[in-house]
């Protein structure tokens, strides 16, 4: 090992860590309660004993370089074990404590709070970081693995995962009452094509399937409205602005309220599953290994959750 590597100190890689999340010295200096220039200097220290440059500035934006790609993996391997014995030591005392470091695709994040709160009565001494994704950052941080575990559903093909389904999610169609379609007994997807769909950001894990099984089906949109979020196709739809395909979770609330109908597709629902997604391999934390362990055997809370999110017929 070179000599060099061995001058590096945790504050460094934290100081590091910052910007690479931020992918701004003045934003990682706020977070860290730094001045800019210390932050830049911590940075030029680790490059020198790195000796290759670890940010690129282009058209005004920062980026890694491939010595900074291997930094950031090395250091959340680091950071990643000293949780990991922090919790051992945990462990040892008698009590599960620690932080799960989890990332959920932004369809599950209603569901995830209590999944998470079932898990945190058995082990009050949890806490949890969570980030909500859309699909593709979620296969991105997978790539790099940014987190514990991951919730996502299509976990992608080309990568070495562990992986296993717990959870439905069916994706149904929806319109405001008043609308035409509410009027029909049955309907097939094809009927659907005749009205603007509301369709989330590219990216988005809901939006590729529903693309796909539409492409599958013969089944083409003359018009598609792109909101933001699972909240706006919601809203939107409520407004009248268009018809959306949506987890039926999601909804769950505008149906019993009778602001939303789901539409009786002959095609729907279509089934997905929520899986829990780390890399192969990937070193798990007691805490980790605990909460994945929890979904597995848990089988009672996770039927108990299917039923309360209307996921289950």
């Amino acid at each position: 090992m070179r000599k060099s590597l061995m001058r590096m100190t945790f504050r460094q890689l934290q100081i590091f860590r910052a910007v690479c999340e931020s992918r701004s010295y003045s934003r990682a200096a706020e977070e860290m309660a730094l001045t800019q220039p210390a932050v830049s200097l911590q940075i030029r220290q680790l490059e020198e004993l790195l000796g290759q440059p670890l940010f690129d500035y282009v058209a005004k934006k920062l980026y890694l370089t491939p010595a900074a790609e291997a930094l950031l993996r090395a250091s959340e391997d680091v950071f990643g074990r000293l949780e990991a014995l922090d919790m051992q030591l945990s462990d040892l005392q008698g009590s599960l404590q620690g932080q799960l470091s989890l990332a959920v695709e932004s369809s599950a994040k209603y569901l995830v709070p209590h999944l998470f709160a079932a898990f945190r009565a058995q082990h009050p001494e949890v806490s949890l970081q969570l980030v909500v994704v859309n699909h593709a950052q979620a296969v991105r941080r997978l790539s790099v693995s940014r987190d514990d575990l991951l919730i996502m559903s299509q976990p992608p093909g080309d990568q070495a995962l562990d992986f296993f389904p717990f959870l439905t999610n069916p994706i149904i169609a929806v319109a405001p009452p008043q609308h035409p379609l509410c009027a029909r007994e049955q309907l097939r997807l094809a009927d659907l094509g005749a009205y603007p769909l509301l369709v989330r950001e590219p990216g988005s894990g809901t939006r590729k399937a529903c693309e796909e099984y539409c492409h599958q089906k013969r089944a083409h949109f003359a018009q598609t409205l792109e909101v933001g979020s699972t909240e706006s196709q919601v809203e939107g739809a409520i407004a009248g602005l268009g018809l959306a395909l949506l987890p039926r979770h999601a909804v769950r609330l505008e149906l019993a309220q009778g602001l939303l109908r789901q539409l009786p597709v002959a095609e729907l629902p279509l089934q997905r599953s929520w899986c829990v997604v780390h890399p192969r391999g990937k070193h798990l934390s007691p805490v980790a290994q605990a909460f994945r362990d929890f979904i597995r055997q848990e089988r009672a809370q996770i039927a108990a959750l299917e039923r309360r999110f209307g996921m289950s017929d």
